[in-house]
């Protein structure tokens, strides 16, 4: 089985389960299709998180880490002195290293079975001979056509060939990125069949990549100073060094159980134990609190994740993080006492011993520091172009799940690289992305720039194990909303029974009563999304108890994906988002 957030890359990991592939196999050949036909949510230049088993080892959750960290030269110092006081949302200065490729080729080089041609011929082809653009990427390029036309030259000649923006339908077609893809597989294929094995040929890109051509177009890319989210032009820091001496790599994930489940997820620093906490404060609830379809459910489900998302700001990080104690029964009990019948609009993280919690700015609305003359352009992206508070669905990262007949299981979170994240590099086909913003240039906080740090990042994946083996791989797009749209899925499936379809099918909210991850990083005190058909009694109910509601239209909030299996009877499920007609499954 497999689902995605679009059709393609759905159909391209079906074919090669189907043609013997095993499911890293196909994930990966989904997941540079990805980078081809959603390239407003996602790029190679971008990074992913991963998480998956095996079918040797289906009891042991192993995190696929693709997140770069920030380059030598991201200090707060060189930041501060470019006239800043925030990471840029956009430009070069916002990049990390990239990561997704590195990542995606080590699990394919360590549990797939292809050559690394015969898994990147989906995406060669896509790229090389077209494909037919989606409306959404035609939007996204119209929102920030008068920044590639009057800042980003190279953006526009990609996206904006003589100078018009595709239609709906339209077959695109990106040959630079399809030849870079061609030229990554021709590194490996240079060794001797004779002598190298396909472990070899893989590890070969791997260094062409982070060594070569590649990495030699991103440094250049970025030596010009270019228009940045602030308003102001900067130039980059990325050096090579930095793309050299990365490796993706494997963690084990931080689990919790909850109502006879495993729930397993990527470590704090990125944002995924904030669903752990949320469910571990949900768990001393009775069953009727937990249902999110009533008004009592989806109030205590935002209390909670409010609790969370706090101690996800104060506490979160590449760094020592005390997890445990976050995650422990008697620290959850008394978040769980705070919930009372009325919204809070406090930001609250919880006490922990020989800690001071981070306090963020608590801002609700932000003006960039431009220098003078270097007044913004209309249309400038703003950090992750993910849901508006509206609800408005504008774009953000892409998901894929897969699971095989062998019991191999991965959910996985590609993300950054979007094509309006900073300047196109034409030989490449891509640009850089923008995970740095994600940091502060305070000190002292679980988040500061630090070179050599990794950015706490929203892209969060989860797997599902029961009795001690993997049975759900889900997930969902949406920066801060992620772990949130996810969470109600997992209540349903697992409190209230419904099947994969329904609980993604269902109507869902989510909190805006936090510091958001991206910039500018604004937060609305109380602040709860949700979808109209969530129905008036609830919606009313909730706004009775002083959540400050967002009514987001019925079907635009969420774009789950996910897999299941039956360990006892090996019968596969798999499950897509419909809203906005463009995820899908797909098995047999």
């Amino acid at each position: 089985m497999s689902a995605s957030t679009h059709w393609l890359p759905t159909a391209a990991a079906q074919a090669v389960l189907e043609r013997g592939g095993n499911a890293f196999d196909a994930a990966v050949a989904g997941a540079f299709v990805l980078h081809v036909v959603e390239p407003h949510l996602n790029g190679p230049g971008g990074d992913m998180t991963g998480i998956f088993v095996t079918a040797d080892e289906p009891d042991r959750p192993v995190v696929l880490m693709g997140q770069g960290p920030a380059p030598a030269g991201a200090t707060v110092e060189h930041y501060v002195a470019e006239g800043l006081d925030l990471v840029p949302g956009s430009g070069a200065l916002a990049a990390a290293v990239p990561a997704a490729v590195d990542a995606w080729f080590l699990l394919l080089r360590d549990h797939g079975t292809w050559e690394l041609g015969a898994v990147l011929e989906f995406a060669i082809g896509y790229a090389r001979d077209g494909h037919p653009m989606l409306g959404r990427v035609g939007t996204t390029i119209a929102a920030v056509s008068a920044l590639f036309q009057a800042h980003w030259p190279t953006s526009a000649e990609l996206w904006m060939p003589g100078g018009r923006i595709p239609a709906e339908g339209e077959v695109v077609r990106n040959p630079a990125y399809a030849r870079t893809l061609q030229r990554l597989v021709d590194a490996g294929s240079a060794l001797s069949r004779g002598t190298s094995s396909r472990e070899d040929r893989i590890d070969a890109a791997r260094r062409e990549w982070r060594e070569g051509f590649v990495a030699r177009a991103m440094v250049e890319s970025v030596q010009a100073p270019h228009r940045h989210s602030s308003g102001t032009d900067h130039r980059g820091v990325l050096a090579l060094a930095d793309l050299a001496e990365f490796e993706a790599g494997y963690e084990a994930a931080a689990t919790v159980e909850f109502r006879g489940h495993t729930i397993a997820k990527t470590g704090p620093w990125g944002q995924g134990p904030a669903l752990l906490q949320t469910l571990a404060i949900l768990a001393g609830f009775e069953d009727r609190y937990l249902d999110p379809s009533t008004e009592l459910g989806a109030h205590t489900i935002l209390e909670a994740q409010k609790l969370a998302l706090a101690d996800r700001e104060a506490f979160y990080g590449d760094t020592e993080v005390p997890l445990a104690y976050l995650l422990s029964a008697d620290y959850c009990a008394s978040r769980r006492a705070l919930i009372t019948d009325l919204a809070s609009h406090a930001f609250r993280p919880g006490t922990v011993p020989g800690r001071h919690p981070h306090l963020p700015p608590l801002r609700t609305n932000y003006e960039p520091p431009a220098l003078p003359g270097n007044a913004p352009v209309a249309g400038l992206g703003v950090g992750e172009p993910t849901v508006a508070p509206t609800g408005e669905t504008r774009g953000d990262t892409c998901h894929i799940d897969v699971v095989d007949r062998w019991g191999n299981m991965v959910s996985a979170t590609p993300s950054g690289g979007w094509l309006q994240s900073s300047p196109a590099i034409p030989e490449l086909g891509f640009c850089l992305g923008t995970r740095l913003q994600m940091t502060w240039l305070e000190p002292g906080t679980p988040s500061t720039l630090t070179p050599g740090k990794r950015p706490r990042t929203t892209l969060t994946p989860t797997l599902v194990l029961r009795g001690g083996r993997a049975v759900t791989a889900l997930g969902s797009p949406g920066g801060d909303q992620q772990d949130q749209w996810q969470l109600p899925y997992l209540l349903r499936t697992i409190v209230g029974g419904y099947s994969p379809q329904q609980a993604i099918d269902a109507p869902t909210f989510h909190t805006t009563s936090m510091p958001g991850s991206f910039w500018p990083r604004t937060w609305e005190p109380g602040g709860a999304v949700v979808e109209d058909r969530l129905g008036e009694d609830v919606i009313e109910g909730l706004e009775r108890r002083g959540h400050v509601v967002t009514r987001a239209r019925d079907w635009t909030l969420g774009r789950l994906s996910a897999v299941v299996r039956d360990p006892e009877t090996g019968v596969l499920q798999a499950a897509a988002n419909p809203r906005g007609a463009q995820g899908y499954a797909a098995g047999r």
